[in-house]
């Protein structure tokens, strides 16, 4: 199966979680579509002590798992939103 893009897009997103309003990742969001999975190489900063969980509200947000071959978060739908 094909990589993801190494270098990836320029634009950021800010992640935030839905129940406490904290902000989880800074992402290189490619598209305009919905936030289903984050590629691990394409995180610029991440503001979680545990990856996939809410600093704040311990929350989990995302499961790891290797999508196409690479390391990613998949999210779980209704935990977080992005801006």
């Amino acid at each position: 199966m094909a990589k993801p893009n190494k270098k990836g897009p320029t634009k950021t997103v800010d992640i935030f979680c839905s129940s406490c309003n904290t902000q989880l990742l800074k992402y290189r969001k490619g598209g305009k579509g919905a936030l289903v999975k984050c590629f691990i190489e394409r995180i610029s900063k991440d503001f979680t002590q545990v990856l996939g969980t809410c600093p704040k509200c311990e929350l989990v947000f995302a499961r790891e798992q290797l999508i196409k071959g690479t390391p990613a978060l998949k999210i779980v739908g209704g935990k977080v939103w992005f801006k």
